[in-house]
């Protein structure tokens, strides 16, 4: 089966994803969960949930503007700009080993702070997830949001790297950890 452009199709591993590009032998897949994925045409795996628009059509700027906006709607959770406080900015992260003669790690301070932040919106993704599943019993998920709110609590050590104190993980307390 051959897919269009803007075909939304279904890949038994990956799920649900839309066709952006293509050359002879491949596709290119934007799969929600997984990302951008070059996968061959001979594939026949592949489901056609939606056909791509007809190429005899003619397309506007602002359609194409519509669609990709909409594609990102659909596949990307919308995050806030979280930055880093200026004294940490261009900052390393030194990991040494008790053992002196181990070489230490160090890691740029943004790269850890990004994958903090990351890590951060995720549990709120998975709060939402959890908040609006349909199977969970109100208990089931109060117990769950507390397993969250622990989790937020064990990581309030890092606030300390959030430029604003509204960006702060906040545990059980709610007091959010130490401004060092």
């Amino acid at each position: 089966m051959n897919f269009g452009i803007g075909a939304k199709i279904s890949h038994p591993t990956y799920g649900e994803g839309v066709v952006f590009g293509m050359d002879d032998h491949r596709y290119r897949i934007f799969f929600r969960e997984h990302g951008e994925k070059e996968l061959g045409k001979a594939y026949d795996g592949y489901q056609l949930l939606e056909a791509a628009p007809s190429a005899t059509s003619t397309v506007q700027l602002e359609d194409v503007v519509d669609a990709v906006k909409n594609v990102f709607d659909m596949y990307y959770e919308v995050t806030e700009i979280v930055e880093i406080g200026d004294r940490w900015d261009g900052g390393m992260l030194l990991m040494q080993p008790k053992d002196l003669a181990l070489k230490p790690k160090e890691v740029p301070i943004d790269n850890f702070f990004h994958k903090i932040v990351m890590l951060r919106d995720r549990l709120r993704v998975l709060e939402q997830k959890i908040n609006a599943h349909s199977k969970l019993t109100d208990a089931d998920k109060v117990e769950m949001q507390q397993y969250i709110t622990r989790i937020y609590g064990s990581l309030t050590t890092f606030n300390v790297l959030f430029k604003a104190k509204k960006d702060w993980f906040v545990g059980e307390s709610g007091k959010g950890g130490s401004e060092d």
